[in-house]
């Protein structure tokens, strides 16, 4: 264990408005953690000192670098790349807090892609802010797409599930339209891809969800589990050798039984799988990005103005995303697949 090297883990700030620097600082009070990676966060030095001292009268340190290889074992280390001058207001979204944020995934992407970090956690942030500077700014998950290779697919992880979508982060009113036999195909092979190499299960079985109310009801409530769905099963299994059974009714689907008995869920749209997902896993649920050539995780929940600088926030989700980051980086070094 001594000589085990420890993963450089490189953190994005998020919005500094928020929780996301409180769940940082209490994580990496817990010495299992450090134990495991050296964490980098792109941060300005001087926001992320004044945000400490409100929140903690511990002696807790933060170790200011120049460059990733002056990081320190057993610190928490901040990268600065850029100064900023600018007023702290914890708990009230700003056009700055927006910039700052973006400015730190910039930057951590920019090591990622150098490999002078091994993965990348990213801290809760306010897209809408973001946009005011970057119009065309969607979401974490696009802007890694973008940035690296691979076809990302949104997977959220739990101890009780792994679940993933056919659509992302678009209306209600336009999944039915971009749902279609190839995407599904494709999404559910990615799934597998990723729990084979990601997390170790090597013949995953995957449950397969339906769109409609009761997955159509014999297409007396909708026609896309029959005409679109299914067939889509039946090629998984017969083409391309991927365990996938369903279409199920996702109003019954999530009991401990069913999800038991699956490695992965395949959702039709955001809101399908992310309500039962945060209901059941809220407190140590993590979104990670999978099928690209990098490894990025982040927690579940927001920003959280409401709480922030409250000392309120729970650090489980964001302490999930470290470890999850962290034992895929190492899966994926034993099965030695990079994508």
């Amino acid at each position: 264990m001594a000589n085990e090297r420890k993963i450089k883990l490189g953190i994005s700030i998020g919005d500094l408005h928020g929780i996301g620097f409180e769940v940082i600082i209490k994580t990496f009070k817990d010495p299992l953690i450090m134990r495991k990676c050296i964490p980098i966060i792109f941060a300005p030095y001087n926001i992320c000192l004044e945000y400490k001292n409100l929140i903690t009268e511990d002696n807790t340190s933060l170790n200011k670098i120049y460059s990733i290889n002056n990081a320190e074992a057993d610190q928490i280390n901040i990268l600065e790349s850029t100064i900023y001058h600018h007023n702290l207001s914890i708990g009230k979204p700003s056009e700055a807090s927006g910039e700052i944020a973006f400015d730190s995934l910039k930057n951590a992407c920019i090591y990622l892609e150098n490999k002078e970090i091994d993965v990348l956690v990213t801290a809760p942030i306010d897209k809408y802010q973001i946009r005011k500077k970057i119009p065309d700014f969607i979401g974490h998950t696009e802007y890694l797409e973008s940035k690296f290779s691979g076809s990302s697919l949104m997977m959220m992880v739990s101890k009780a599930m792994k679940i993933a979508f056919v659509t992302g982060h678009i209306s209600l009113l336009n999944v039915p339209k971009n749902i279609n036999e190839k995407k599904i195909i494709d999404q559910t092979i990615r799934l597998k891809n990723s729990l084979k190499s990601d997390f170790n299960i090597q013949n995953p079985k995957i449950a397969i969800l339906g769109l409609n109310p009761h997955a159509g009801e014999n297409g007396m409530l909708g026609d896309e589990e029959k005409s679109i769905i299914s067939p889509a099963i039946k090629k998984l299994n017969e083409k391309h050798n991927v365990l996938s059974f369903g279409p199920f009714p996702a109003d019954s689907f999530f009991s401990e039984n069913n999800l038991n008995s699956f490695d992965g869920v395949l959702a039709m749209y955001h809101d399908q799988g992310l309500i039962p997902f945060k209901t059941l896993s809220f407190s140590e649920g993590v979104n990670f990005t999978a099928g690209l050539n990098i490894i990025r995780t982040s927690p579940v929940h927001g920003v959280a103005y409401d709480i922030g600088g409250k000392k309120l926030a729970n650090e489980n989700s964001f302490k999930s995303a470290v470890v999850s980051a962290c034992r895929i980086f190492e899966n994926r070094s034993t099965n030695n697949n990079q994508y």
